[in-house]
């Protein structure tokens, strides 16, 4: 939120004039203006004209008018596919070249390390495509980590907050959802969780949300990954 989403904002002209001729920033346009016609009754929405002619002029106002759309889709925090490949796009160059990287906190590497070598296998659950993932995790304060990882999940599987996606993700991965930990900072989440059978940890982290007292009380909490102990051998 204080990162990926302000870069966006902030660079979404300059990424499409140094990308516009090129075929997968015109696809992005393309369905972006898809998207607008399919919203043309939604009050605020913004329409994107194609382009009538050529002419410096002319490119610069269908460039405006897919800056304003994107602008407004990510003030209603909108999910849309079109809005989302642009983004996973300018994310992809952003931390391709540096500009962005993936913060990890220090104790997570060296614990997934030792969960690995006790036989556990790790995956990842998240609102973001998995294309985003593999960004976050390729390009992150601790180098290309995704060695770390089993597999990757999104909402295409479900959305996090329904207890169905938990069950896909346990058949999906061959093991009953008793067996699985799942981690969080989402209480919606965890509570969809528990609701598969599937052992649940809230997470408290730097910037997350805060809890309420009956959440606290309830939920088993953690500060840190080094507070998850591996299960007996015996």
């Amino acid at each position: 939120q204080e990162t990926l989403f302000p870069y966006i904002k902030n660079n979404v002209r300059d990424y499409l004039r140094a990308h516009w001729e090129e075929e997968e920033c015109q696809r992005d346009v393309g369905l972006l203006r898809k998207q607008a016609q399919e919203d043309s009754s939604l009050d605020g929405a913004v329409p994107i004209p194609l382009e009538s002619g050529s002419g410096e002029e002319e490119l610069e106002r269908v460039i405006q008018a897919v800056v304003d759309n994107v602008h407004w889709q990510m003030s209603l925090d909108r999910k849309t596919t079109a809005l989302k490949q642009l983004q996973g796009h300018m994310w992809r160059a952003a931390y391709a070249t540096g500009l962005v990287k993936g913060e990890i906190f220090e104790d997570v590497v060296p614990a997934i390390r030792k969960w690995r070598e006790a036989g556990m296998k790790v995956y990842i659950y998240s609102s973001g495509s998995i294309e985003a993932q593999k960004l976050l995790f390729g390009y992150s304060t601790e180098g290309d980590i995704l060695e770390l990882f089993d597999g990757h999940f999104d909402t295409k599987i479900g959305p996090k907050v329904e207890s169905e996606s938990y069950r896909r993700i346990a058949a999906s991965i061959g093991c009953a959802t008793n067996n699985i930990l799942f981690l969080t900072d989402v209480p919606r989440e965890a509570n969809a969780a528990e609701e598969a059978d599937t052992h649940v940890a809230v997470v408290i982290r730097p910037g997350n949300a805060g809890l309420t007292d009956d959440e606290k009380s309830y939920y088993s909490l953690i500060s840190s990954f080094t507070e998850l102990l591996l299960p007996s051998s015996t």
